[in-house]
């Protein structure tokens, strides 16, 4: 048919061609009557830049009608009369945000804080299991956990075992303050409630200042603490003016006098990871943040029990801890400075074991800070203190280096020569050198004094910010099953963590989402928080480094950041609801081996805040099983390709929680 049309002659092509131009034409114009027209327009300068490539626009008036004769009537020129005023200019309009108050105007006057609708979950109790597949090869599947009685919305399993501290045989040196832990099977298995009025916690930096009274509803330390410059109650906020017992005139100031005190105390230089001792509400920390310190800030739950929530609600980093039987689990050399302001902590009982555990802790080198009654007053039992806290801490070979005012510092020295010119008998004694300082899972303290490394390793750490990627001289002595250099995987682990942190930020828009608190659940050598660092993240990292691997802390501390040891088949020694991020690389399939995944992911819930979210990257095979718990939870799950794409063996599980009411 096609070869007949070409044989025709050419004046019926060309007929055959209009005809169907003009049947085109007509029905376009008949369809096209009942609709606006698409009109483009470019735009010119009057000065024309000849490098400027002309732009193309859509019209702004795309889908609107107009009657064009009036148009036309209003755009004719008309006759200006003699010494008219001139036009009035028009009002520049300005756009502002707010919210409409109860006066019907705009304010800017508003608070943050209410959970969106979609961000808030109805809970209905289902803490079942059914069972899938056949009779002989079935598995249980959990539907839902249920949420725990409201009474418990503070509960810390390892710390509110309540049986197993009445059981003690005795709590004389402070044992109910320390972990026990309840028994495997018999930990928590529901749903930890957030309390009732919960809200948005106050971003960071305003939460240094105020956090919302509902979200830590005791006044306890208000009415201890009022007078003494902590912390206020202002309606339906607390107010924390940042000073202390002994800085009433505020942290800031405080701060500035240990300077001027010892002007070898840099911070943010060479002191850089600093312990905070009895830290009430973690104003000391607070204001450390402030001069690129990081601070440990640790206090026990007693009866000023919610002095950690406090300072994790501010977004200061803090855990539950004590001095009491037990090394607190932080390595050898980890801090560069100590400090201690009526700490309550009776430093000299037991031949000193308390202090010598600081000293376990402080870097060659480095500070003990303490701010207390014996070091200013006068009075008969406060001066026998002092001489018998001088007296220790010259037989533990520190350099008392100045007293002022209310303030005494005293400085580590940096190797073990003052300790072997010690008399012979001098107490305390050396530690056995078969004894390791970096071993602190439940080990008990000891009145010895542990020797410094021979080859002068976690002395020389470089200042801050070099210190963050120089590997550190304590990376050969971490024992690995490895076969490149200790110094090679250090680097590598930087730039692996530095490209995938830089993706999150590109395609997960980690920015634009709250990340303050956030906790790497097995840190390895750090890597992680170092690129968090290098992003310029407003926010801080609790390393974890679980005890099932290479102890690899030490690392993490020369490095400037700081961390913890801890067996995730146990409960975080830390409230609920306080970290905004948790991160668990290849944990959770090394975990499972030893003790009950969905165990370990209930306690990821219990500490995370409402809105907060969970990146959890490990093999493909137990993402099933991660899914299923994390539906059960009530998490917000997606589950996402690694940067080796589709085909590799490893996925990210996505979480978000969101605040459920029952």
């Amino acid at each position: 048919m096609t070869g007949d049309f070409l044989r025709t002659p050419l004046s019926l092509k060309i007929a055959a061609f209009f005809f169907i131009a003009v049947t085109f034409f007509y029905f376009g114009k008949h369809w096209s009557d009942g609709y606006q027209q698409l009109v483009f327009f470019n735009t010119q300068r009057s000065d024309p830049d000849p490098n400027t490539t002309p732009v193309v626009s859509t019209s702004p008036n795309y889908a609107k009608s107009f009657n064009l004769s009036a148009l036309i009537d209003q755009n004719r020129t008309q006759p200006v009369p003699e010494n008219a005023p001139p036009p009035p200019q028009p009002e520049v309009s300005i756009e502002q945000l707010g919210i409409v108050n109860d006066n019907g105007t705009m304010s800017n006057e508003f608070e943050v804080g209410d959970f969106e609708p979609g961000m808030v979950d109805q809970w209905v109790n289902e803490s079942q299991v059914e069972r899938e597949g056949s009779s002989s090869d079935f598995e249980l599947v959990r539907k839902k956990f249920g949420l725990c009685p409201r009474e418990m919305s503070e509960y810390i399993p390892c710390l509110d075992n309540e049986d197993a501290i009445r059981k003690l045989p005795s709590t004389e040196k402070g044992e109910r303050f320390e972990r026990h832990c309840p028994e495997q099977g018999q930990g928590l298995n529901c749903l930890v409630p957030a309390p009732t009025g919960y809200r948005t916690p106050i971003p960071w930096p305003r939460s240094r200042d105020e956090v919302w009274f509902n979200n830590v509803p005791h006044t306890r330390l208000v009415e201890d603490k009022g007078g003494q410059n902590w912390i206020s109650r202002d309606k339906d906020k607390f107010k924390f003016p940042g000073g202390g017992t002994q800085f009433i005139h505020g942290a800031n100031e405080y701060l500035d006098h240990i300077s001027k005190m010892i002007p070898e105390i840099t911070f943010g230089r060479h002191i850089r990871v600093v312990l905070d001792v009895g830290c009430g509400v973690a104003s000391f920390g607070a204001y450390l943040l402030s001069r690129n310190v990081v601070p440990m800030s640790i206090a026990p739950k007693d009866v000023h029990e919610n002095q950690i929530q406090f300072a994790l609600e501010r977004g200061v980093p803090a855990m539950a801890a004590a001095f009491a039987t037990r090394r607190l689990l932080y390595p050898s050399q980890a801090f560069d400075l100590v400090h201690c302001s009526r700490c309550r902590i009776n430093w000299t009982r037991d031949d000193g074991i308390l202090l010598l555990e600081v000293n376990r802790m402080i870097r060659a080198g480095g500070y003990f800070v303490w701010a207390a009654q014996p070091v200013y007053k006068h009075e008969e039992v406060l001066e026998e203190q002092w001489e018998e806290m001088l007296n220790l801490t010259t037989r533990l070979c520190w350099n008392f280096l100045k007293k002022d005012g209310y303030i005494a510092v005293w400085q580590k020295p940096s190797d073990n020569s003052c300790y072997r010119n010690r008399e012979a008998g001098t107490k305390p004694p050396l530690c056995d050198p078969s004894d390791d300082p970096d071993s602190v899972w439940y080990v008990d303290l000891k009145a010895c004094i542990s020797e410094l490394p021979n080859n002068g390793y976690g002395a020389n750490v470089t200042e801050w910010p070099a210190r963050l990627q120089a590997p550190p001289d304590r990376l050969q002595s971490i024992k690995l099953d490895a076969f490149e250099s200790r110094s090679e995987l250090f680097k590598a682990e930087s730039r692996y963590w530095k490209e995938i942190i830089a993706s999150y930020v590109r395609a997960l828009h980690w920015k634009k989402i709250r990340l303050r608190n956030i906790m790497d659940m097995r840190a390895g050598f750090g890597g992680f928080a170092a690129a968090l660092i290098e992003q310029n993240f407003e926010s801080w990292v609790m390393n974890v480094v679980p005890v099932s691997g290479p102890n690899t802390l030490p690392v993490i501390y020369d490095r400037g950041l700081m961390g913890v040891m801890h067996d995730w088949c146990e409960a975080f020694d830390t409230y609920p609801r306080t970290y905004d991020l948790l991160h668990a690389a290849n944990l959770l399939s090394v975990e499972r081996k030893r003790c009950n995944v969905s165990s370990i992911m209930l306690e990821m819930d219990r500490i995370l805040r409402p809105g907060g979210h969970v990146y959890i990257r490990d093999s493909l095979e137990i993402m099933d099983e991660l899914q299923e718990i994390a539906k059960a939870i009530g998490w917000h799950v997606m589950l996402r390709d690694t940067e080796e794409g589709p085909h590799a063996s490893y996925r990210v599980l996505v979480g978000e929680k969101h605040l459920l009411r029952s």
